[in-house]
């Protein structure tokens, strides 16, 4: 899939779903209340979501391998829109069981789909970038999507936010459908069949003249674009090429398979990307869980003080992910990038745990927005660097699902320290997930130095 095409229609797809995802956020808890369910049965709905976040990565990445990008973006959105409708629908406990469950896997499912259509069709030059532009497109999404759903909640009932959620993933289905996939530009491609054509196709193609041997004409040919067979034994020579090169690569087993330009194998690769995640996804789940309780008892702010502090936060990614992105692709030292990015956040814990300034926490969640921006672009860009094509998907799928596990666990212990402390106790607990994150990835990186230097 050609990424530079398609970019504008994946963030308006990233865009569409995230902005839904945060309309829903603040009023599921609320919606579900009204049908009288008890908190036990309330806490099973809400753990559902991140169990069905949990299993629906590997079916994921197994998904965009057999389908391709485009087909596995418009399941996924099918999935969610489908979901969305249904709790507008819905009263009943099991019914809401099974769609939050559902939507976790589809959540899940577009996270794998959309960071490995980047890994494939980026490379070590713009991953980082594409990625950026993913994350400020999901940005824009944190932004408004609170604010809509809170200005619909005050003059329509709370099932409305859930059928216009379930017209943005329709939308954003409509979107992926437009996507152009490798085989329709090569059918375009050969529709035209002409040479200006060609380098619209490859546009970094260079025209040359040469002079054919014994004549005095010259053909014109094109550098940096795919070569064809002229011939039938060209065609058979290139086919039993390709077959050669597929039983050398099906000879070495997976755990054992070295990422490009590192002595790591398989296995540790997935065991420390996966170890980063699942830390850092941990925090960001006590984060979330626990920041709006930590607001109304701790600092005394009312809901729309702390909802202005989420759409800070947003703001600060939507505007910082590009050039985040841009860095990390001229840096050369995508982990570095990461490191600071996991630094910013813990910055923001430790402002608002040390003041109840509406000002200096606002800055601390800028400086927050800054540092996720700068941990999700060069997280997914370098494993795109160092993954292999054929084993991407199925990576970014286990390490996903396993950082799911984190925000299953992570809100449980902080409820047991909230029991047996305070909420003040709970992000001392966030700030060592955060310290944890930092160091694995620190000894990641001088791994990868030592096995390049």
């Amino acid at each position: 899939m050609d990424i530079r095409r398609n970019l504008p229609l994946l963030m308006t797809i990233c865009f569409l779903s995230q902005m839904g995802g945060f309309m829903i956020l603040p009023l599921f808890p609320l919606f579900i209340e009204e049908f009288g369910l008890s908190g036990w049965m309330m806490g099973v709905i809400f753990a559902l979501f991140y169990v069905g976040k949990v299993l629906g990565g590997i079916p994921a990445a197994a998904i965009y391998k057999k389908l391709g990008g485009k087909k596995a973006l418009i399941l996924m959105l099918l999935l969610l829109a489908v979901c969305m409708g249904g709790f507008a629908l819905s009263s009943a406990a099991v019914l809401f069981g099974l769609l939050r469950l559902l939507q976790g896997l589809a959540s899940t499912g577009l996270t794998v789909v959309v960071r490995s259509i980047i890994g494939d069709g980026g490379n070590v030059d713009n991953r980082g970038l594409y990625n950026g532009y993913v994350s400020s497109s999901e940005g824009g999404g944190m932004v408004l999507g609170p604010v809509i759903s809170g200005w619909l909640a005050l003059h329509w009932p709370l099932s409305v936010p859930f059928l216009l959620v379930t017209v943005c993933c329709l939308m954003a289905m409509v979107a992926a459908m437009g996507m152009k996939t490798n085989t329709q530009a090569r059918a375009n491609l050969k529709s035209g069949d002409t040479l200006s054509d060609h380098l619209l196709e490859y546009p970094s193609a260079v025209v040359k003249q040469e002079t054919l041997d014994n004549s005095g004409y010259s053909v014109l040919h094109t550098d940096d674009a795919p070569p064809l067979p002229s011939t039938t034994s060209d065609a058979l020579h290139t086919q039993a090429a390709d077959t050669s090169l597929t039983s050398q690569s099906n000879q070495a087993p997976e755990s054992t398979t070295t990422g490009p330009y590192t002595g790591f194998t398989r296995r540790q690769q997935l065991v420390g990307y996966g170890t980063v995640h699942f830390l850092e996804m941990s925090a960001y789940a006590v984060f979330l869980t626990y920041f709006a309780l930590y607001a109304a008892h701790i600092m005394q702010w009312d809901p729309f003080a702390t909802s202005l502090a989420f759409t800070v936060s947003g703001i600060s990614t939507l505007a910082a992910a590009p050039f985040v992105g841009y860095l990390s692709d001229r840096m050369g030292d995508r982990l570095l990038l990461c490191m600071l990015g996991i630094f910013l956040i813990g910055i923001e814990v430790v402002v608002f745990l040390s003041t109840s300034s509406h000002l200096w926490v606002y800055v601390g969640m800028l400086i927050g927005g800054v540092g996720g921006a700068c941990y999700m672009d060069s997280f997914f860009a370098h494993i795109g660097d160092h993954i292999p094509d054929e084993g991407r998907s199925s990576v970014i799928g286990k390490i996903v699902s396993a950082a799911e596990i984190g925000s299953i666990v992570s809100p449980l212990v902080a409820a047991l320290l909230m029991e047996v402390g305070s909420l003040y106790s709970v992000f001392v607990f966030n700030l060592v997930l955060i310290a944890a994150a930092i160091v694995v990835q620190a000894v990641m990186r001088s791994r990868y130095r030592l096995k390049e230097g």
